[in-house]
């Protein structure tokens, strides 16, 4: 299975952007995935969760500006991110997680990571 992470750039604060993590290969369905980013220097932290019960959860630094989002039909999970500001700023990585009936998470794949700039 490989994940093929998108849609980063250089955006203006208050700007948009809309990641995309596509999954191909032997993957049935994508049952939970979840946004994570890393700043220079910092560790790894959750952006956004989705679970394989349709729990959703944000970091409170994203709470009301980022939406996570799936389409089974392409394999493809998305993180929309509205009203950008400079500490937005970091590597974007994708998890997506799939399984069986009765261990829809069992397995866990990661994208190679999408920057984001967020500067003027």
């Amino acid at each position: 299975v490989q994940l093929q992470a998108s849609g980063g750039g250089l955006v203006q604060p208050g700007g948009s952007l809309r990641l995309s993590c596509a999954a191909s290969g032997s993957i049935s369905s994508i049952n939970a995935a979840g946004w994570y980013r890393q700043a220079p220097g910092k560790q790894r932290d959750l952006v956004a969760l989705l679970t394989s019960g349709d729990r959703i959860d944000y970091a409170d630094s994203v709470k009301g500006r980022f939406t996570i989002s799936r389409d089974n039909a392409k394999k493809t999970v998305f993180l929309q991110m509205n009203n950008l500001k400079p500490e937005d700023t970091a590597v974007y990585y994708c998890n997506v997680k799939s399984g069986t009936y009765y261990r829809p998470e069992q397995d866990s794949y990661w994208g190679q990571g999408t920057l984001v700039t967020v500067s003027s």
